[in-house]
């Protein structure tokens, strides 16, 4: 149905107004999206924040039509588009809710395509890759088998999956002995571009599947790409690569993007508009120079405050309840936000770091190596993948390393080899005066007790068919500590309303609470046994900031009370210099540096962290301005 609303902009794309979203449970009704009214501008980028159950992804699906219906519905509102069909004349009106779903299934992939959080759920592990995205291209545009793969080809150099042409041929002239002639070239190239098209969706890095989806989502050419939190689970330096890609893709393309995520950091880098949701409503929208340089709502406010900032050294992170709190007091009006959260002085922090140093090393690792073999044809070892290659450090009683590289590095397998889960091939692990590498599996059950991990996602490392209770319990009786049943029962209680939650919940299964609740779980569980060391391996890269803030202060109150010793790792520097007293970044199996948090970020030795610390999206005004002016 051709639109008659008269007061759309004739660049205006989208234009959602009032736009109301349920879903009808056994319980209840939850009004997901309620009333919410925004546009988009051909070439512009809408950034949509908030935290998980705000209501973004579910105003993505609705404008897409992909909500799953039961439950989910649209109850009121009208989702306007600007369609693009040359058949049809160009600049078409239509409300996309009011359309059957077959006149909606023109509209999506080819005029609004969407990328999904999750590249390896979005692809298929099965197909090839290249399979999936001539499936694409045929979907959208009638077109042969040959051309569908020469333009998959140009999708995935467009993207930079591939390298352009003048690359290949270059690499293929250095790879050919003597000189090539034109025809050698041109074949060796060709092999090299199938190559990628014959590859899995295992075969590829998470930065280079998220290009391939891109890759799809633009195969039809849309003018609206809907970006539903695609950088979040990537790291610093590979998130920096994807924002830097969806902007030349969006120039070059003429088309608008609706960027999506919790990050008002990564809203910085990338958005022209910026709308925070809130409990299914926008609480405030405007340009990102307005939302950042003079924040309305506390809840803005309180999001752009609890994400870790490297330039300013807080002793505690504020969270969105100071901020709302403070929104509801009545004496709040004319209170400056700007400066929530105490600032630790560069003399506090020398005064810890030398209190540190006296103390005695509960940990020295020397010359440790780990490696992974790599099989032959006939089942023989090669040779050996180095994860860790020749790793040495001390740490002290009661310090906070941080450990931070990009995926692949070595960080999780140090990790695992310093309480044994993973066997190292040499070198020695000393804790707390006992030689770790010679314990036999009885003597490492008894030390395990001092040592735990924290993983990075507590659903999988919870039990589901466990209560709350039972989980936190097991170390507990695996160990056979804690006293009778009852004392166990107290002790549990204590650790869930240490971690800030009820001690009714103890009945309660893991798929019951959210995940910024289920992470305080796993954090109870790792002090049942009253650890003295505890890897935090990046046990918040999977929560919204302002669940980010929570847990990390979370930590630290924990490391004060019970004088624990943390290895803090994650791919984010801004919350690794939060968290740590000294920091460590490896690259490639090795050390590349370490030495006190600040110093590191202030003044780096090498390249390659200097490269991390520049990768941070800091969100400053100084960034924003330089970017918008560019």
């Amino acid at each position: 149905m051709v639109a008659t609303v008269k007061d759309i902009a004739p660049n205006t794309i989208l234009d959602v107004r009032n736009l109301q979203v349920q879903f009808d449970t056994d319980e209840k009704v939850i009004q997901a999206v309620d009333g919410i009214s925004f546009q988009i501008e051909q070439g512009e980028t809408l950034g949509v924040v908030g935290e998980s159950g705000s209501g973004k992804s579910v105003t993505a699906l609705a404008v897409m039509g992909l909500l799953p219906n039961p439950p989910g519905k649209i109850t009121h509102g009208e989702i306007w588009f600007r369609g693009n069909f040359q058949s049809k004349g160009s600049g078409e009106l239509v409300d996309l809710n009011q359309l059957p779903e077959s006149r909606r299934r023109l509209y999506r992939g080819s005029q609004i395509s969407t990328i999904f959080q999750e590249p390896m759920s979005a692809l298929n592990p099965v197909f090839t890759i290249g399979f999936q995205l001539t499936e694409s291209i045929r979907q959208h545009r009638q077109v042969s088998d040959a051309e569908a793969r020469r333009q998959a080809i140009a999708l995935l150099q467009e993207v930079q999956v591939l390298p352009s042409d003048e690359e290949l041929r270059e690499t293929a002239i250095a790879q050919l002995p003597g000189n090539p002639d034109e025809r050698t070239i041109t074949e060796t190239i060709n092999r090299q571009k199938q190559a990628m098209l014959k590859r899995y969706p295992h075969q590829l890095s998470g930065g280079q599947l998220q290009r391939v989806t891109i890759a799809m989502a633009i195969s039809g050419d849309p003018r609206l790409l809907v970006a539903d939190e695609p950088t979040t689970a990537l790291d610093v330096t590979v998130q920096a690569a994807i924002l830097n890609l969806l902007r030349e893709l969006r120039s070059h393309r003429h088309m608008s993007l609706m960027f999506i995520t919790h990050d008002l950091g990564v809203i910085a880098e990338i958005a022209d508009k910026v709308a925070v949701m809130y409990q299914g409503q926008i609480v405030e929208s405007g340009s990102v120079w307005e939302i950042f340089s003079n924040p309305q709502h506390p809840y803005t406010q309180g999001l752009l405050a609890c994400r870790p900032q490297p330039e300013k050294r807080l002793r505690y992170l504020p969270t969105i309840a100071d901020f709302m709190q403070v929104k509801d007091r009545a004496d709040s009006n004319g209170q400056d936000f700007s400066e929530m959260g105490d600032q630790v002085s560069s003399e506090e922090v020398e005064d810890r770091l030398s209190s540190l140093q006296t103390r005695e090393s509960l940990l020295s690792v020397q010359n440790l190596q780990v490696g992974f073999p790599i099989r032959g044809v006939f089942g023989n070892t090669k040779r050996y993948a180095m994860a860790v290659n020749g790793v040495s450090f001390d740490l002290f009683a009661g310090e906070t390393l941080g450990l931070v590289g990009e995926s692949g590095c070595g960080k999780t397998t140090l990790a695992r080899a310093l309480l044994r889960l993973v066997e190292p091939m040499s070198g020695t692990i000393w804790f707390d005066g006992e030689n770790v590498t010679n314990l036999t599996y009885r003597q490492l059950r008894r030390l395990r007790r001092q040592m735990q991990i924290i993983f990075q996602d507590p659903f999988s490392s919870l039990n589901p068919r466990m209560t709350i209770g039972s989980i936190v319990m097991e170390p507990l009786n695996i160990h056979q500590e804690g006293g009778t049943n009852k004392q166990k029962r107290e002790r549990v209680a204590y650790l869930l309303e240490r971690v800030g939650l009820d001690a009714n919940y103890m009945k309660r299964y893991p798929h019951e609470f959210s995940g910024g609740q289920r992470q305080r779980v796993c954090i109870a569980r790792a002090l049942a046994n009253y650890p003295k060391f505890i890897v935090c391996d990046e046990s918040v890269s999977a929560l919204d900031v302002s669940v980010q803030a929570q847990v990390l202060n979370l930590l630290k109150e924990l490391q004060q009370e019970f004088d624990l010793t943390y290895i803090f790792i994650s791919h984010d520097l801004g919350v690794v210099k939060f968290m740590s007293d000294r920091m460590m970044v490896m690259n490639r199996g090795k050390i590349e540096e370490i030495g006190p948090a600040e110093q590191i970020y202030r003044q780096p030795q090498t390249d390659y962290t200097r490269t991390l610390i520049d990768a941070i999206p800091t969100g400053d005004l100084a960034s924003i301005q330089k970017r918008l002016a560019g």
